[in-house]
């Protein structure tokens, strides 16, 4: 059973990474966790910074970003504006919707989105959900591949998340946790090396789950060495998106 999220970036300024997910959008800064990077809290997820150069953006790979949820959305771009991070709403969505102030209302999902980027061209989405309780949360991660619908099959396959839709798109539910995928026009390349380094999800009963992604024949990687009280497995899906699963990580 999946518990939370998190999302590993590469950053070329720790500092600068904070100032966007905690100082602007209200994530917590927790120091450094057991593995070495800088973590930055949310009520579901949290947001692991290494220090190190990364090859490219979000965009191009197999997650073109992630989104948080937010029960006020022009508020939450007031405060990203006024921080002096980039808008990019009216460049990453159809030509055929409407933006206005940086906002595009989504008719299949009845609410607004926003999106922002984030430094070494990380891709940030909003999405405005009214009722909910808490200021931020991460609420979906939006996958790029050849296929949308075989990239959501092996996701409904390996990990069980359950299948559905967000409004027109392809996606599949994990506990707390929306993926998302649509289909690419042009080439991707997986997530290793780029800002969104890879995803990981804590989950309940790792060895469990390791032992069938082994009879699935998905290749797994366990380090040697653990770091203290934290279990871990790592592999990459058939695009070339970096995961990791750990049993033992703490929001």
């Amino acid at each position: 059973m999946t518990t939370f999220g998190h999302e590993h970036l590469n950053v070329t300024d720790v500092r600068a990474h904070q100032r966007f997910f905690a100082d602007t959008i209200g994530g917590v800064p927790r120091g450094v966790g057991p593995t070495g990077e800088w973590v930055i809290g949310f009520p579901n997820a949290l947001v692991l910074l290494a220090e190190r150069r990364a090859a490219g953006g979000t965009k191009g790979t197999t997650v073109n970003h992630f989104a948080f949820g937010v029960p006020d959305i022009r508020r939450m771009v007031a405060r990203v504006r006024a921080a002096g991070f980039p808008m990019v709403t009216r460049a990453e969505v159809s030509a055929s919707l409407e933006v206005v102030d940086d906002l595009c209302y989504m008719a299949d999902q009845l609410t607004f989105v926003a999106f922002a980027m984030a430094p070494d061209e990380t891709k940030v989405e909003f999405i405005e959900l009214p009722s909910q309780l808490q200021p931020v949360t991460l609420h979906h991660l939006h996958f790029a591949g050849p296929s949308a619908a075989e990239m959501k099959a092996w996701y409904v396959n390996a990990l069980a998340a359950k299948p559905g839709r967000r409004g027109n798109f392809e996606a599949a539910d994990l506990p707390g946790l929306n993926l998302t995928y649509s289909s690419s026009p042009v080439p991707v390349v997986g997530t290793r090396g780029r800002a969104l380094d890879r995803i990981g999800f804590e989950v309940e009963g790792l060895d469990a789950l390791c032992r069938r992604l082994d009879s699935l024949g998905i290749a797994l990687e366990r380090p040697a060495a653990p770091a203290e009280g934290l279990a871990s497995a790592f592999f990459a899906d058939p695009w070339g998106t970096y995961i990791e699963l750990t049993e033992g990580m703490r929001l």
